[in-house]
């Protein structure tokens, strides 16, 4: 089951920004609910798809558009506490959605940045959000974090894989929580900018094991400098390394 319980204990943030975090973990529960049940989202995303393939990613988008999907807080408190534990400054986010997990990666850049003696300027989470309505209303959520969040983030609004193409730092960290057939060509588009122990999580990698297959297929290829390893987290939880030959 997914956790929608922030884990507090993990996190460094002020009140206020835990209690905005459960606040909307909750609502994004609340909304997954409606969506598995048996006339719901999930549903009809899967009916369209055996019915009418040509129409699935439009009718995907249809349908969550006004869904948050949030990475569940115990995923979420990882993330953050493997950006702290390495010292991670560049982050770049695919998918960010209402930028619920958003949160959780700037307050870890910020901290990062400010240990190591960095500004906002050279510390930063690249966040990515297609649809312009959830870019809006996530801003207004980092507006709402106030400055240990929203100073950390540039917000790159459109298709990512233009929004990404170019002013790239060297990456440290990357976390995926997109439309599977996208991970693909965005670990290929960042990867050029990737270091010696980049890392990488991709949600749900166990209950989407279909829509992933390519992904393992390229990290698992010989010579491609991956190590992978599943986290036992609900829907699965991929944690990547890049170790690429010397």
């Amino acid at each position: 089951m997914a956790s929608t319980t922030v884990c507090k204990n993990a996190i460094h943030a002020p009140q206020s920004v835990l209690h905005l975090l459960a606040r909307l973990h909750k609502q994004s529960f609340e909304q997954e609910e409606i969506l598995k049940r048996p006339d719901g989202g999930y549903n009809v995303i899967s009916d369209t798809l055996k019915s009418d393939p040509a129409n699935t990613e439009a009718k995907r988008n249809e349908i969550m558009l006004d869904k948050f999907i949030a990475l569940d807080a115990d995923k979420a408190a990882l993330v953050y506490s493997l950006i702290r534990a390495t010292g991670a400054l560049n982050v770049v986010e695919a998918g960010t959605s209402f930028g619920v997990s958003t949160i959780y990666l700037a307050l870890a850049v910020g901290q990062n940045a400010e240990a190591a003696g960095k500004t906002s300027a050279q510390a930063k989470v690249m966040a990515t959000e297609f649809e312009s309505s959830k870019a809006t209303q996530a801003r207004k959520y980092w507006r709402e974090a106030g400055s240990s969040v929203e100073p950390w983030i540039d917000l790159r609004e459109g298709d990512l894989l233009q929004t990404l193409k170019g002013d790239l730092p060297v990456i440290d960290f990357v976390l995926l929580d997109i439309w599977t057939p996208m991970v693909v060509p965005t670990l290929e588009l960042l990867e050029p900018h990737f270091r010696p122990g980049t890392l990488l999580v991709a949600d749900n990698t166990v209950t989407s094991a279909s829509g992933y297959q390519d992904f393992f297929k390229r990290i698992s290829a010989p010579g491609s400098g991956y190590r992978t390893l599943t986290l036992p987290y609900s829907g699965g939880l991929e944690l990547v390394t890049y170790w690429p030959k010397a």
